[in-house]
């Protein structure tokens, strides 16, 4: 199974050009994958898209993909029209399921927005696969924590629900899915490396349920991650490049990834692209 990850900032590449083309022609020269994950993706609400329906545009530019948009935000201008912003993953695997999972936003006194990871399942050759996708606070560090400390949540009751014997034997929205075989949880962290919630989003369960590991490190130990933003837009990033956005992988197919490359030269954003390949 291969997997892109990319905060594209609505398309808004580091020539002030919107460009929804560039991002879909640069990511699958990264990588012909499965799915993308996307971050950022507007309609009507981001500056420059042009009132634009991003996710209608993105599901045109990739056909043979199933297209899944959830807002993180939806609004309505003055004249009623529609404006969301939020995540979209596009999978050629069959999807089994899809959940919108709003994440925690306390009441700080800072600027901020509500945030979303958008969860899929997705049939593999190796089995069912939970794949999540997520967008995190940039300006509050309190917004931050909550979020990892929810999302670390959500898989553990995931993974206890799998462990349960009941199971029932409709055909409604009471029927259970096979357990997926492992999980993934990518996208824009807005956090650094050497963050403590980096740390602790790789924290092992009491539960005993599985932990997430840093899918860069499994590919390259200790060497430093490759920066996924301040490559190019300096007026954005000051401090130059470094890395924010990742692949977390569940320690039981750690063992399945085979490849993990970082797109340190498109300016088609003013984050890099990231691609993993999982053995079947």
């Amino acid at each position: 199974m291969k997997l892109v990850t990319w905060n594209i900032q609505w398309g808004l590449g580091c020539d002030d050009r919107v460009d929804l083309e560039r991002i879909v022609a640069t990511a699958k020269a990264l990588s012909d994958a499965d799915v993308f994950c996307f971050q950022e993706i507007s309609h009507g609400f981001a500056p420059h898209d042009g009132g634009e329906d991003q996710p209608a545009v993105m599901a045109a530019l990739l056909p043979g993909y199933t297209p899944v948009f959830r807002s993180a935000v939806e609004r309505r201008d003055g004249n009623g029209r529609p404006q969301v912003f939020g995540n979209m993953i596009l999978s050629r695997l069959p999807v089994m399921e899809v959940t919108s999972h709003i994440l925690p936003w306390p009441a700080t006194e800072c600027r901020s927005m509500q945030r979303q990871a958008l969860e899929v399942v997705v049939a593999t050759e190796f089995g069912p696969f939970r794949i999540t996708t997520c967008h995190l606070e940039y300006h509050a560090d309190e917004h931050r924590r909550a979020q990892v400390e929810h999302i670390r949540k959500v898989h553990e009751e995931h993974e206890k629900r799998a462990r349960l014997t009941h199971r029932d034997v409709s055909e409604g929205p009471y029927r259970p899915l096979p357990a997926p075989v492992g999980a993934l949880v990518c996208g824009d962290f807005n956090l650094g490396p050497d963050d403590p919630l980096h740390a602790e989003m790789r924290k092992p369960f009491a539960s005993g349920v599985p932990s997430f590991v840093d899918a860069w490190t499994i590919r390259y130990g200790d060497t430093p991650h490759a920066p996924t933003t301040g490559v190019a837009d300096f007026k954005q990033w000051p401090q130059g490049p470094h890395c924010r956005d990742y692949i977390f992988v569940t320690e039981n197919v750690a063992d399945r990834v085979v490849d993990l490359r970082v797109d340190g030269e498109t300016t088609a954003s003013d984050h890099q692209p990231v691609a993993i390949t999982l053995r079947a």
